[in-house]
């Protein structure tokens, strides 16, 4: 948060700004791949003693690194208990107009740094903890089973906004709280679950589509995703219909300490393979059906819009 990312130095603007103390002797800047140091016999005996430490990524860059997305228009999504998406946009700095964040994405030794766009997702694994909390479902490989089990499938009308605790990217919007719309007496649980999984789905497609529009592009050819919710066959399919793309996920699990890796190795000269396996899930939703579904989405968004401190809440104490 202190450092210029025009120049990768320590901003005296921003140290003013946050109000750190003169006294603070902030460390070096380093590149995220090149020998820091090694390990002392103090801290450890044996194999790791005298080891040199010579990666160094945040997670969401340790992803990006990790999937391989080394060209300008290439992209990764993890999904954790919320979801992260990065788009590379080589060593060009795209300041975002559409709620998105602008990061250093990487930056090996002596080369020129790679920069990205990011758009966090606040509720994406965490939904499916909320259908357990709920005990709409046992275990989270449940919510695959009944998603798919929904038959009505062209008058599936639920939407389910989990804005528990506001909307991230692209909205920024505190004040909005979850809603779970379309509901009839023929619902179930069911639809509820499938409602849930396309909600994380639905919030890709809206960070994808700020990036195209802050990159200037009209397309993404593929998207690299990981995490846990990605084990969850109905979830990957509809990202990919969501969002109009194709998906890759890998088999590694561990992607980000692959990427972490992976620097490690350019500093030290030691080449490295990124993971070949990769299972691709193609899209198959007609446009029509896309966009309309899509259109939904919106709604159900703009609907949960500053709930939380709203007017009417204001106006129920002068009752």
């Amino acid at each position: 948060m202190l450092m210029d990312i025009n120049s990768l130095q320590w901003s005296d603007r921003l140290i003013e700004f946050f109000d750190v103390p003169k006294a603070v002797h902030l460390p070096k800047i380093c590149s995220s791949a090149e020998v820091y140091g090694q390990i002392h016999s103090s801290v450890a005996k044996g194999a790791f003693e005298g080891l040199s430490i010579a990666g160094c990524l945040g997670d969401q860059q340790a992803a990006l690194v990790g999937h391989g997305c080394f060209v300008p228009g290439s992209a990764k999504s993890t999904y954790g208990t919320g979801g992260f998406m990065l788009y590379n946009t080589g060593e060009v700095i795209v300041e975002s107009d559409h709620g998105l964040l602008t990061t250093v994405a990487y930056k090996f030794g002596d080369e020129q740094p790679h920069y990205a766009l990011e758009g966090a997702v606040a509720v994406a694994g965490d939904v499916v903890k909320w259908l357990c909390k709920m005990h709409i479902i046992a275990n989270a490989a449940e919510s695959e089973t009944l998603a798919l089990a929904v038959q009505d499938v062209e008058d599936f009308d639920v939407m389910f906004v989990p804005a528990f605790s506001g909307l991230k990217a692209p909205y920024w919007e505190s004040e909005a709280r979850g809603i779970l719309l379309g509901l009839t007496y023929s619902t179930s649980r069911e639809h509820i679950c499938r409602a849930a999984l396309e909600s994380t789905c639905f919030q890709t497609k809206e960070v994808l589509d700020a990036m195209m529009q802050d990159s200037k592009q009209t397309t993404l050819g593929m998207l690299r995703v990981d995490g846990g919710m990605t084990k969850n066959k109905y979830f990957q399919q509809a990202l990919a219909d969501i969002l109009h793309v194709d998906i890759a996920c890998p088999d590694m699990a561990e992607i980000t300490a692959l990427g972490a890796a992976y620097a490690a190795g350019q500093a030290l000269g030691v080449p490295m393979a990124l993971d070949s396996n990769i299972q691709v899930v193609k899209c198959r939703e007609t446009a029509a059906g896309r966009d309309s579904h899509y259109r939904r989405w919106k709604e159900a968004v703009s609907r949960c819009k500053n709930w939380h401190g709203s007017s009417f809440e204001k106006d129920a104490g002068h009752c």
